[in-house]
């Protein structure tokens, strides 16, 4: 990719990281960039113009060899992790869907953790991440509660659904039993969707938070009722 934006140059980044690595060479950096370890963008007279972020990959790089002797095909497995948001394992170990972090939209559902909507984690991960087997998310995916994408990766939201539904399944519940909730959802993202797309000034996610307030104290009231 050629650009014009700022960025150090691989001079630059040498100097740098000689600090920390000072056997590192000119020829050491391309060779890593030649390995796609580390893509910095191009100048339109194509020299590479690295940006902190490639710097930070060197960086990783480097100390993997020269900490964990770790050889660049893990390292690359690795930086993948990373590049999924997935926190790499070591040498020999599987990458694992990363700690869950607070979302403010289900704090009214009594859910304390989400993940990420930007991990991506392949099927197996996701497997492992949740406990389900191969069956339970063939019926998830069949059910339209969970997507994979066309590169057969599922997202930190179908990380969060599959982790919902482990949990109805350990009470009995079948995939084919969240099929309301999956209707019902889509029902809800359309009204917000279509609020969201007037010429009204909303905020989306509190009108997120509010619709699942609604949904919540209904299903309370028709428990109650029962």
């Amino acid at each position: 990719m050629t650009t014009g934006a700022p960025g150090l140059s691989i001079g630059a980044v040498l100097t740098q990281l000689q600090e920390e690595f000072p056997d590192l060479t000119l020829s050491k950096v391309r060779f890593l960039d030649a390995q796609g370890l580390v893509s910095p963008e191009r100048t339109a007279s194509g020299y590479r113009r690295y940006a902190e972020r490639d710097v930070d990959r060197l960086r990783f790089v480097l100390q993997c060899q020269r900490d964990k002797y770790w050889p660049l095909k893990v390292i690359a497995e690795a930086l993948d992790a990373y590049d999924r948001g997935l926190r790499p394992a070591e040498q020999d170990e599987l990458p694992q869907a990363p700690a869950q972090t607070t979302d403010p939209a289900l704090a009214v559902a009594s859910r304390d953790e989400a993940a990420e909507p930007h991990v991506r984690l392949t099927r197996a991960e996701l497997q492992r991440a949740t406990g389900l087997d191969a069956r339970a998310l063939v019926d998830l995916e069949s059910f339209g509660l969970i997507h994979a994408d066309g590169e057969k990766l599922f997202t930190g939201f179908d990380l969060n659904v599959a982790h919902a539904a482990a949990t109805l399944f350990s009470y009995g519940l079948e995939a084919r039993h969240l099929r309301p909730f999956r209707l019902a959802a889509e029902r809800e993202a359309a009204l917000v969707g279509g609020l969201a797309g007037s010429s009204h000034d909303f905020d989306t996610e509190e009108l997120v938070r509010q619709c699942l307030e609604l949904h919540l104290a209904l299903v309370r009231a028709d428990l109650a009722r029962e």
